[in-house]
């Protein structure tokens, strides 16, 4: 998201002498992507950020696939995951290729006793359930449900929770995920037709430093590997920055849909787009206003893409026996359309109160076994009349 912000003290010339009161030297990071090619921030630290004291142990957590060659459509009970105290050890990734991770996670505690730094993906976490703050070395954003979280690669974190009932939707890309560009002018603020703009974004505020010494544990994912690391100093002892390449929030509730005569694809829902996914927000809207309009979504086959929908809440109406947390996956291959009675049914029909998140993938997606053990095996028959 190509959006300029700062918090914090910085020089007022980059790459220049600042010095702290007792006349020493601040030090100096650029946080960036795609080499020195892509949005990057400039950070300003009260110690060196290269102090590593130890290198622990490494555990593999890369997924493990239990179906490799998927054709059947399948609907995941996603709320069948169960709680866990710690964050990291809460994420189940379901679905998966060499561009994604889609995952759930219920939390019950905060990160208190460390970091975590993910290098090998962004992170778009959707909040089901829950408030509390992602603490970052940028600042803080609050969240709560209907958040998107977008972390950058690279970014370390801290999730601090309000209460215990949390659930959360995770997407790990491979790839940059940005804004779309059909919504963004070439200098990158985005335009009137887009159903959302800057306003709208929760971006980093109330910067904490913190000057301290020790032993800091940061668990680091990388290649599908979490390396333990101990940082000698702390790793939120940033005293200002300014840049483009940094973490912010973004409600769902805040997505303004675009609307028709007739049933519109479901492009006009697009929230977020990489080289290899999209992801979409339904909303509640208005239905179709042609006088003979049928607002269910008609048949389509999904010949370039694996259709992920996550139910979060309200009325689905082109779907029967779906509840909140589920997660319909409908593979690259076959057709799917409204359930038999649903495209009848929803003529007539003004306005719609679902709310859904969409991940639509453009290689095939592989199943954990996680993910069968909470399918429920008989969507795939499900438009059978």
């Amino acid at each position: 998201m190509p959006l300029y912000h700062k918090l914090g003290s910085i020089p007022s010339k980059r790459h220049t002498i600042f010095k702290k009161e007792d006349g020493t030297l601040h030090y100096e990071q650029l946080f960036g992507t795609i080499g020195f090619d892509g949005m990057s921030s400039l950070m300003y630290h009260l110690h060196r950020p290269t102090q590593v004291k130890a290198v622990g142990e490494t555990l593999d957590i890369a997924p493990k696939a239990a179906v490799t060659h998927n054709i059947k459509s399948r609907l995941l009970r996603g709320l069948d995951i169960r709680p866990e105290d710690d964050f990291l050890d809460s994420r189940k990734t379901v679905l998966f290729n060499s561009d994604v991770h889609v995952g759930l996670a219920a939390p019950r505690q905060s990160m208190t006793d460390y970091f975590y730094k993910n290098t090998d993906a962004d992170e778009l976490l959707f909040i089901h359930q829950g408030t509390g703050t992602l603490k970052t070395m940028l600042g803080e954003i609050p969240f709560e449900y209907g958040d998107y979280l977008l972390i950058p690669r690279g970014m370390i974190y801290q999730m601090e929770f309000d209460t215990e009932d949390n659930r959360l939707l995770l997407t790990e890309s491979y790839h940059p995920i940005y804004t779309p560009k059909r919504y963004r002018n070439w200098f990158g603020q985005h335009l009137e037709h887009s159903p959302f703009c800057e306003r709208d974004f929760k971006l980093p505020q109330n910067l904490q430093t913190h000057d301290a010494r020790g032993s800091f544990t940061i668990k680091v994912k990388k290649q599908g590997q979490l390396h333990h690391l101990e940082y000698a100093t702390h790793p939120f002892d940033v005293v200002g920055w300014d840049g483009y390449n940094f973490p912010y929030g973004f409600s769902i509730h805040n997505f303004e849909p675009i609307t028709g005569r007739v049933h519109q694809p479901p492009p006009v829902h697009q929230t977020f787009e990489t080289s290899a996914f999209v992801v979409c927000s339904f909303c509640p809207r208005l239905y179709d206003y042609h006088p003979q309009a049928i607002p269910a979504p008609y048949n389509h086959s999904n010949i370039d893409s694996d259709e992920v929908l996550y139910y979060v809440d309200g009325d689905f109406m082109s779907r029967k026996g779906i509840d909140k947390g589920y997660i319909s996956l409908h593979p690259a291959g076959i057709p799917h359309g409204p359930h038999p009675g649903t495209y009848e049914a929803s003529i007539g029909k003004s306005k719609t109160e679902e709310l859904a998140v969409m991940v639509d993938t453009f290689k095939p997606l592989q199943l954990t076994q996680t993910a069968l053990d909470i399918d429920d095996g008989r969507y795939y028959k499900s438009w059978l009349e």
